[in-house]
């Protein structure tokens, strides 16, 4: 019991010794914290667990081991087909190794944060170069993004620092741009216009033609059917007038002259003819009728 005393005491006198020579010894580390332990301004213990830690320091420098946003200011960049566009981007990153973050960016966070934001903006204008309006603006825009993260990933690994994210907010048209856009469009619209009326004349002289060409058909058969009913028809009364003058002749040839005067003669009808024209025979004196 005695001894365990005794070792308690020179413990604690040593501790004592290097917290009056050194500083504290005892480093408490939170969940959101990353500690490194300097003496006389050499690094001695990177601590990224939480807890207690026993260190020789004489400074420990904090960094915050959470996931941080960083927006960077609106860049008007050009895309390969030459459009220019406005495009917002924010990325989300950490400090995942303080020693290395210390080492690049002495001063603080502030000048890896501005380190930070010339890479992405970099790696933005890079990739969005590459792409067309439409590809930026939806086709590819999910791609578009995890190519900028990756790349963005790799080009600040050496730093200590993790991207987890980089996104994009806005993506606009400047002015002149947006002119352009929408000249060009009414253009392509006025294109797409004058190419549908064409196909539509097109068709309706087709459909015409097709309707022509199926009326004069129908004419033509039409034509053709009623002369041949027509000529049905006048064998037909031929072949009765046959029969009537073969069955009576006279009487066929007196029906007939009555026929002749009913269509021939009406009120005021003035006819010059001699009187012994064959015309007048039934109305000559002796003429004999058929019974």
């Amino acid at each position: 019991m005695r001894i365990l005393l005794v070792v308690l005491l020179l413990l604690g006198g040593v501790v004592g010794a290097m917290q009056f020579v050194f500083g504290a010894p005892i480093l408490i580390t939170r969940e959101d914290q990353l500690n490194l332990a300097l003496l006389l301004g050499d690094p001695q213990a990177v601590v990224t667990e939480p807890g207690v830690s026993l260190v020789l320091a004489n400074d420990v420098r904090t960094f915050d081991s959470r996931w941080q946003p960083l927006s960077s200011e609106p860049k008007e960049i050009q895309t390969l087909d030459r459009e220019r566009i406005v495009v917002d981007n924010y990325v989300i990153w950490r400090i995942e190794d303080p020693l290395r973050f210390y080492q690049s960016f002495p001063t603080g966070q502030l000048e890896a944060e501005t380190q930070i934001d010339q890479i992405v903006k970099g790696n933005v204008r890079a990739v969005i170069g590459q792409k067309t309006l439409p590809e930026v603006l939806k086709d590819k825009r999910v791609e578009i993004m995890q190519e900028i993260t990756e790349k963005s990933r790799d080009s600040v690994e050496r730093f200590g620092v993790g991207i987890r994210d980089v996104r994009i907010n806005r993506t606009e048209l400047p002015a002149g741009t947006l002119g352009n856009i929408f000249a060009r469009m009414r253009a392509e619209r006025d294109r797409l216009a004058r190419k549908h009326r064409a196909e539509g004349e097109e068709e309706a002289r087709r459909i015409r033609a097709e309707a022509d060409r199926e009326a004069l058909v129908t004419v033509a058969e039409a034509r053709g059917d009623s002369a041949r009913e027509r000529g049905r028809g006048d064998a037909e009364a031929a072949r009765i007038y046959a029969e009537a003058y073969n069955a009576d002749a006279d009487f066929y040839e007196f029906q007939r002259s009555l026929e002749a005067y009913r269509n021939t003669i009406g009120e005021g009808t003035t006819m010059v003819l001699p009187p012994d024209h064959e015309f007048f025979k039934l109305f000559q004196a002796g003429a004999d009728p058929a019974p």
